[in-house]
């Protein structure tokens, strides 16, 4: 994808639109109301009422369908917060409308929409960003710093776990997170295996095997507390992977476990192991071990860590500026790959190759700061 366009012709603060009031909004919401170089202008919703209680919720001033979106003359940049399998037809209804977009992970339940969609948006010359931008966070982003300077050597392998009993036990409507486009794998992937790929670069292969131990389950709180569902996808993963100059890493993806180990990411090098923080979070310590230590010494995390929208506006200040953002539609789509890969692995028991590539994403500056007002008000 065309990531260096012209600078935008607009000034200003970027305007957006929120689609998808559910849960995850909120935590979007929170901060994208609070960027001044933002200016959310419309939340839409397929149920409408749900869109102006989120809008009221939050000063917003329009509410509605997708089409309150699409045809404000103001929303430049699309953030696209439905459920997966509404992630490409909502993104490509965005870019034939002249927006850009930002969807929540994954980016694509298939090769052939992601592709698709990347394909419509180079098109347009429009711009495709993607979650999870939690790797521009300060935590993840003090840990790339402290592996490209070289304090662990050269950096050769990596384990990563995320174990938990499910999120049917907490969530109101957790349906949708065991039907294809979810599970561990494609839910909570996406996190781990783009953090791998900042730190090592492209995914070549992968081997995979995974499990399913209950075909339904029911929901443990809210409304539908007692409603039971369809387990339609594998809810244990374990993975390889090795990437294009030879590292390789270990990852477990899983639903299936009564003790909860999630957010263990640790990096191995010639000279050092280092511990990253929880890659669903957007802070966190860095912890380095080298041989004859008696313990771990902490790296304190520096730069922003205000959550999730920190994506959405680097887009944004990027669109205006005409440089590169960082969780772009191609790194997506290469998780995407790479997921796809892994399922492919489970089923037919063998490695499977991951065409696509990821270019590096730049790091961003430790005084980057979300609160700033960089973008100029147009004069009257």
């Amino acid at each position: 994808m065309n990531c260096s366009l012209p600078p935008c012709t607009r000034r200003g603060p970027v305007g957006v639109a929120v689609v998808g009031a559910g849960t995850i909004s909120t935590q979007y919401l929170d901060n994208l109301t609070a960027f001044p170089d933002l200016k959310v202008l419309v939340v839409a919703d397929l149920v409408e009422e749900a869109a102006e209680a989120r809008a009221r919720e939050y000063g917003i001033p329009g509410w509605g369908g997708l089409d309150a979106a699409l045809d404000h003359p103001d929303v430049e940049l699309i953030v696209n917060l439905t459920v997966p399998a509404a992630h490409v037809e909502v993104a490509t209804a965005a870019v034939n409308a002249g927006k850009h977009v930002w969807t929540e992970k994954p980016f694509a339940l298939d090769r052939e929409s992601g592709l698709g969609l990347l394909k419509t948006a180079d098109a347009a010359g429009l711009r495709l960003g993607c979650a999870p931008d939690t790797f521009l966070g300060a935590g993840l982003q003090t840990a790339l710093r402290v592996i490209q300077r070289g304090d662990i050597g050269a950096p050769l392998t990596a384990m990563t776990t995320f174990q938990t009993p499910g999120p049917e036990s907490w969530h109101p409507n957790p349906a949708f997170l065991f039907q294809p486009g979810a599970g561990p794998l494609f839910d909570m992937g996406p996190y781990y295996l783009t953090t791998l790929v900042q730190t090592f670069g492209s995914i070549r292969r992968v081997a995979a095997v995974g499990s399913r131990s209950k075909e339904v389950r029911a929901i443990g709180s809210g409304p539908k507390a007692g409603e039971v569902f369809t387990v339609e996808v594998p809810t244990h993963v374990s993975a390889m992977a090795q990437f294009e100059n030879g590292e390789s890493s270990h990852s477990v993806f899983s639903f299936e476990s009564p003790r909860q180990r999630t957010g263990f990411v640790e990096i191995t090098g010639t000279e050092a192991t280092l511990s990253l923080p929880d890659p669903n979070y957007f802070d966190g310590d860095v912890r380095l071990w080298r041989a004859g230590d008696e313990d771990w010494t902490t790296v304190a995390a520096t730069g922003p860590a205000n959550g999730r929208g920190l994506g959405v506006l680097d887009m944004a200040r990027s669109i205006r500026a005409g440089v590169p953002h960082r969780a772009t539609g191609d790194l997506a789509y290469h998780v995407l790959d790479a997921m796809v890969s892994i399922s492919e692995s489970m089923e037919s028991g063998t490695f499977v190759d991951v065409a696509s590539s990821a270019p590096a994403s730049p790091a961003l500056p430790e005084d980057w700061l979300p609160e700033a007002a960089t973008l100029q008000e147009p004069q009257q």
